[in-house]
């Protein structure tokens, strides 16, 4: 497939690599994290800071953006580049995971899922086919097929089904992509926590053929350990030559321990929501800025971070406007959370690109083991 997108590998460190994806709108320096614009915004960021943060590429959703404000008012007025300012390359999820979260509001079918909006109860059809059309529309960079995820823990044969459910409309997904240079397609492994049905899920999508490829059904329930436990192997069944993408992950221990086992890219909500709930991370662990012993505390946040939250602004300050649920609160702790993370990639590309992941990762759990602060 001639997609006008490419995928190198510079080095590795282990099953651990670091390179580069080159799209029409620019290069994703993997191992990647992609901050959440759901419904076209990075909440309480602007375009520009979340680039300042270090981002290459956002996530946007295609169940929000269907709903509000439709993918045809988003075509209509330019797309999702133009439409939410940010020029770089936008992924977009199939819509899949959130139809999952409607629970009774959605009925499933080997055609599709027909659901209620959750904005407003209206009556949907989302299949294969129309969720390449409204990622179409949307006019995403890299377009993921549509799948369905079970949350875990579930039986096996449930598990099952749903998997060879997916790999089904991974092929109608394929073929309602068609060829798009300058746009890839992405597959998505399911298989819950079983060996044998990731393999079997591998093989079909690979039969299929696609431009990257992502670990799914993982987040949803089943525990780090036993997370850790499926990428110890899945990420081997998928093409070494392609991208490989954890959906929905996560914690900083979860992406450290994700990279380690081969994984290049990553999407999680938790420091944008975070921040908007007096939460930070730091190298020490998490901070909630609500607690009381930060009000008369005059250091900043984290020392030595370069963001605006910790450049310019006191503990004491920022649980100040936290408390009073002042904007900039969230604000500034998003900021700070995205940087974070995107500060966290870098050194983990780094490290890789050194051969020194391991003295990294081993530093990493050691500074977290420490705890938040020293006392004042």
């Amino acid at each position: 497939m001639a997609t006008g997108i490419s995928f190198s590998v510079t080095a590795t460190d282990g099953a651990a690599r670091t390179g580069v994806i080159s799209t029409p709108r620019g290069e994703i320096r993997t191992p990647a994290f992609m901050p959440v614009g759901t419904a076209g915004t990075v909440k309480a960021m602007l375009p520009e800071s979340v680039a300042a943060t270090g981002a290459d590429i956002l996530l946007g959703n295609t169940y929000h953006l269907m709903l509000r404000p439709t993918a045809e008012r988003v075509a209509a007025l330019g797309g999702l580049h133009k439409f939410m300012n940010w020029p770089k390359p936008i992924l977009t999820d199939s819509g899949g995971f959130q139809v999952m979260s409607l629970g009774p509001l959605r009925k499933l079918t080997e055609e599709g899922v027909r659901f209620s909006s959750h904005l407003d109860g209206s009556k949907h059809m989302l299949t294969p086919e129309r969720s390449m059309e409204i990622q179409r529309l949307l006019g995403s960079d890299i377009v993921m097929c549509f799948d369905e995820c079970p949350a875990l823990p579930a039986d096996e044969a449930t598990v099952a089904k749903s998997m060879r459910l997916s790999m089904r409309w991974a092929q109608r997904s394929r073929d309602a992509f068609g060829d798009r240079p300058g746009h890839a397609l992405f597959g998505i492994m399911q298989g819950g926590v079983t060996r044998e049905l990731r393999e079997e899920s591998a093989e079909a999508l690979k039969g299929i053929g696609f431009d990257g490829y992502a670990v799914g059904g993982l987040a949803v329930g089943e525990g780090q350990e036993a997370m850790f436990g499926v990428l110890d192997y899945a990420p081997g069944f998928l093409p070494a030559d392609k991208p490989r993408y954890l959906m929905g992950v996560g914690k900083p221990d979860d992406i450290v321990g994700a990279v380690e086992r081969g994984i290049d890219m990553m999407d999680c909500v938790l420091p944008s929501r975070s921040g908007r709930t007096g939460q930070a991370w730091t190298a020490r662990g998490q901070v909630n800025l609500r607690n009381a012993r930060h009000k008369d505390d005059p250091r900043p946040l984290e020392e030595g971070c370069q963001c605006p939250a910790c450049r310019s602004y006191s503990r004491a300050y920022l649980h100040h406007v936290v408390k009073a649920d002042e904007i900039i609160g969230s604000m500034l702790l998003t900021w700070h959370n995205l940087h974070y993370y995107q500060v966290l990639m870098q050194r983990l590309r780094d490290a890789i690109a050194g051969g020194a992941l391991s003295t990294f990762v081993a530093a990493f759990h050691a500074k977290r083991a420490e705890g938040d602060i020293d006392p004042l």
